[in-house]
């Protein structure tokens, strides 16, 4: 890795200067004769796909040298986390304070939509950071209040790419690649670069795998889309089947947890979802949430009720003896509490106008801040909290933080611009880079299978 972003840089800065170079000479020459400097075509140098390319990686080979020296270097202090209900709740009662001063009207009113699901992951993914430095999962009720949280974000997941094979009907796979890229990107780049199993970032692994589920449902025969439903209601049925048995799967699976074994243990599958050597953690993390992506239909139900599931959640959250207890119900549980919190949040005319861009910007780059903060503002793979300036901890905490938000943000718009490049519209093309991406990966494969051999 460290070679190959090298590379990128150098190869960044020789193209780059190239480009100037050549962009100045077609420049034109001031008029010796008439003793005037012409005025010169405004033109901008072209930037080729290549340059791109590697300017995208010397930014990024940039970034993943802070990754190294934060959490393998010996560079920088770790220090342990010490929860206290005011080192997670104060932070909570700051940000939505921000939330919602900054408040704009909404550019369409429709329930869930662009700028409602943004705003509603950024708080829930500065509610998870804030829960993940002060170490409030010793809490209980935190803690299960964290895990709707979770679950609410993978319901979003199905929600989003279920209306969007629903009404588009593209079934492409230009789309497929395009998801998988930008869901993938930056964790396979940390699996190689912080030598750590694809599982270890369990929350990309279980975006993907419910996306594959979800595609693979409405993308089998009858393929069935709003377009066609509306010509005749038999296809609503139809897909009801098709979610029915969706739903059967899960549960089978859920509950035979020797079946799931045997369907995620074959290689190269076992590689993709092995943790500490089997397949038991990616097991626990897909059963906790199974049925929020596949739940989407409406809940007739008042305001006032809607409140009330939200304060018996608590009141039962916090009457949980252990975790096993709680984690137990709770995929049946949180259905009912994400429902619950749509009605409340599109009810009330005003609130479904306006929304917060505080939170919407958070939320638009809310997967990259999960992934990032396991190595450049926690540490020792998310164990501890970094210390960049030692003896002052607060000072410390705004400084790893602004650093956290800025590459965060960066990162994104690496993947978001190498996603156009990497993942072209051409289907040939697409294909010759989908091989290459196969040699690359049977190659890793290759390599990791040598290192468990020289291990044994």
């Amino acid at each position: 890795a460290f070679c190959f972003f090298t590379l990128s840089i150098v190869g960044y800065f020789v193209i780059s200067l190239i480009h100037r170079n050549n962009y100045r000479k077609s420049k034109s020459c001031p008029d010796l004769e008439s003793g005037e400097e012409k005025k010169p075509t405004i033109r901008t140098p072209n930037v080729s796909t290549l340059e791109m390319l590697l300017h995208c990686f010397c930014k990024l080979g940039l970034i993943m040298t802070y990754f190294y020296l934060c959490d393998r270097a010996n560079l920088f202090m770790k220090e342990n986390k010490f929860y206290t209900h005011s080192s997670f709740f104060i932070p909570i009662v700051y940000i939505l304070v921000l939330g919602v001063f900054y408040t704009e009207n909404t550019k369409e009113t429709k329930v869930l939509n662009r700028e409602q699901t943004d705003e509603w992951k950024g708080w829930m993914q500065l509610v998870i950071l804030i829960y993940h430095i002060s170490g409030a999962s010793t809490f209980l009720p935190v803690y299960m209040h964290i895990r709707v949280l979770v679950a609410a974000y993978l319901f979003q997941t199905g929600y989003g790419h279920f209306s969007y094979f629903w009404i588009k009907g593209d079934f492409g796979v230009y789309r497929v690649c395009q998801v998988l890229f930008r869901l993938n990107f930056l964790v396979v780049v940390l699996c190689i670069v912080m030598d750590r199993p694809y599982q270890f970032y369990y929350f990309v692994p279980l975006v993907t795998v419910w996306f594959m589920i979800i595609y693979a449902t409405l993308a089998m025969w009858p393929q069935i889309v709003q377009k066609k439903a509306n010509g005749n209601c038999l296809w609503h049925f139809g897909l009801l089947l098709k979610l029915i048995c969706l739903l059967a799967c899960i549960y089978f699976l859920s509950y035979s947890q020797g079946a799931f074994e045997k369907v995620f243990s074959f290689w190269p599958l076992s590689k993709c979802f092995e943790l500490n050597g089997n397949v038991y953690e990616w097991w626990f993390r897909w059963k906790l949430d199974r049925y929020v992506c596949t739940t989407y239909r409406p809940l007739r139900c008042t305001l006032k009720s809607d409140i009330c599931i939200f304060q018996t959640y608590s009141i039962w959250a916090s009457s949980c003896k252990n975790k096993a207890e709680c984690n137990e119900l709770h995929p049946s549980v949180s259905v009912v509490q994400i429902l619950a919190f749509i009605l409340i949040r599109n009810i009330p005319g005003y609130v479904r106008s306006v929304y917060s861009s505080f939170f919407a910007w958070f939320g638009k780059i809310s997967l990259e801040l999960f992934i990032c903060q396991y190595h450049i503002w926690l540490a020792a793979d998310t164990k501890g909290i970094l210390v960049l300036i030692p003896g002052y901890p607060m000072f410390n905490v705004i400084v790893s933080t602004f650093i956290f938000v800025c590459v965060a943000h960066e990162i994104s718009q690496i993947t978001n611009d190498l996603a156009q490049i990497v993942v072209p519209k051409d289907n040939s093309t697409l294909l010759k880079r989908l091989l290459c991406i196969a040699g690359f990966f049977s190659g890793l494969l290759f390599f990791s299978a040598m290192q468990e051999q020289s291990r044994h």
